[in-house]
């Protein structure tokens, strides 16, 4: 028998979880932010999901979020027009970049200098963070408002997704390169450059396709909506969760269902593997994020190792090791990991 996932929930956010991501693995280890529309973005330690600090300062939804790799920067997408960058460190705003409409989703480029930017206007933006006062490059051609904007072949490339296309472009020339259209509208999309792919969920269909061609590669049907998926780092397995409030895991080879289990209390919106693949994380309408572990039963952060086999041949079950891991799979999974993530949203600067 399978063991039983034991998820680590994180508590603070009074409004849905929309969007979620990690830093690189840095000296201090690995970090998570997450953007919820009660407009306060936070930041955690990675692998425990101990709540680090909050970045106020936004006046409305939070849309979309994300760490440089070294995790000294954050940048946030809002509701308010504006897209904010943080000081990762301090959590003081460092530059305000105003919009003409809501900002869905921001990237910075590896080196931190730029950011990217996309949302309901149908533009890309790209600011030189070192002149914030600049006027940003400005990149027109969707039809419709920008969900996602990434920049790919390490800056080179920009990949952004509307509602039922997904472009490529030159970044020099601020080009389009390639579009391509999907059956239905999409709702997320992953980069992975090792191996330049990108995820792309729409509908029930999770679909994989080169970053450099947008040539798809495969797909899979999951039997629900999906909002999102995320391709472990070493491309063994994918995750990816939706309106039926499961999570589902797949073997990227085959294709078969590895695992699915009730993960929320309400539909998933954002999955994402950490950067060493060891756990994912998973945001919720239910106003949580959920670390769940690669391989169940293995110590790591939080999770202490189990004895394979007890008295009679029983598989045991994984536990952590604070209160708050999960017996049956709905019944606790509101309680705490730990007394350093709180229960509500502390009004304190990161």
């Amino acid at each position: 028998m399978a063991m039983r996932q034991t998820p680590l929930t994180c508590s603070g956010h009074t409004r849905p979880v929309v969007d979620l991501a990690f830093s690189g693995i840095t000296p201090y280890g690995y970090f998570l932010i997450s953007a919820c529309k009660d407009g306060k973005p936070m930041l955690r330690q990675g692998d425990t999901g101990d709540w680090i600090g909050t970045f106020l300062g936004h006046k409305g939804a939070v849309w979309g979020a994300t760490l440089n790799k070294d995790a000294t920067k954050a940048a946030t997408a809002a509701a308010d027009f504006t897209a904010k960058v943080w000081d990762g460190v301090s959590g003081d705003e460092l530059i305000t970049l105003a919009h003409k409409h809501i900002v869905k989703s921001v990237d910075f480029t590896q080196d931190s200098n730029y950011l990217l930017t996309g949302g309901q206007d149908k533009l890309l933006r790209i600011y030189d963070l070192s002149k914030p006062e600049a006027e940003p490059q400005v990149v027109s051609g969707h039809t419709s408002g920008i969900k996602k904007a990434l920049w790919s072949s390490d800056d080179t490339q920009i990949l952004s997704a509307d509602d039922k296309t997904v472009r490529l472009w030159d970044r020099n020339t601020l080009t389009e390169i390639k579009a391509i259209n999907v059956a239905m509208s999409v709702s997320s999309m992953e980069y992975v450059p090792e191996g330049e792919l990108i995820v792309i969920t729409y509908g029930r269909t999770i679909a994989f396709h080169s970053a450099e061609t947008l040539e798809q590669i495969k797909s899979f049907e999951a039997p629900a909506t999906i909002n999102s998926a995320s391709l472990h780092p070493e491309k063994e397995c994918l995750v990816a969760g939706g309106e039926d409030f499961k999570l589902y895991k797949y073997d990227y080879n085959t294709g078969e269902e590895l695992e699915s289990y009730k993960g929320h209390f309400g539909p998933i919106h954002c999955v994402r593997f950490s950067p060493d693949g060891e756990l994912y994380a998973s945001g919720s309408e239910d106003g949580t994020l959920r670390l769940w572990q690669t391989t169940v039963g293995k110590t790591y952060g939080l999770w202490k190792c189990v004895i394979p086999e007890e008295e009679g041949g029983e598989v045991a079950k994984a536990k952590g090791n604070l209160p708050g891991t999960t017996e049956e799979d709905l019944e606790d999974l509101g309680s705490e990991n730990s007394d350093s993530i709180y229960s509500t949203a502390p009004e304190v600067k990161a």
